[in-house]
């Protein structure tokens, strides 16, 4: 079945770093794009970045410059390195796999930007 897995969420204080990997089973991993999403409580669910199957990304305005997506094809796996953090970039975090009409999405992972 299919699975994606994301790990490496916690409690950082304002300007750290973080992190969060994405372990996908289950689908051909190299021919997906992979996203991640974040979802603050009581905001809808918004696009933080998303990288194509050639390695290509992107990010919204907001956290360009201060986070980088990435894959390994090999291991299976996104990863979102998060660096500079800010108070508003606490949110639930989700991995997402998309091909064509297929789309999953994993469990979630919290982040907590905090003083």
């Amino acid at each position: 079945q299919v699975q994606l897995v994301e790990s490496g969420g916690g409690l950082v204080q304002p300007g750290g770093s973080l992190r969060l990997s994405c372990a996908a089973s289950g689908f051909t991993f190299s021919i997906y794009t992979m996203a991640w999403y974040r979802q603050a409580p009581g905001k809808q669910r918004e696009l933080v970045a998303t990288i194509t199957s050639g390695g290509s990304p992107n990010y919204v305005d907001s956290v360009k410059g201060r986070f980088t997506i990435s894959r390994d094809n090999s291991k299976k796996t996104v990863y979102l390195q998060m660096n500079s953090l800010k108070p508003e970039d606490t949110a639930v975090y989700y991995c997402k796999g998309s091909q064509w009409q297929y789309e999953y999405w994993g469990q979630g992972t919290q982040v907590t930007v905090s003083s």
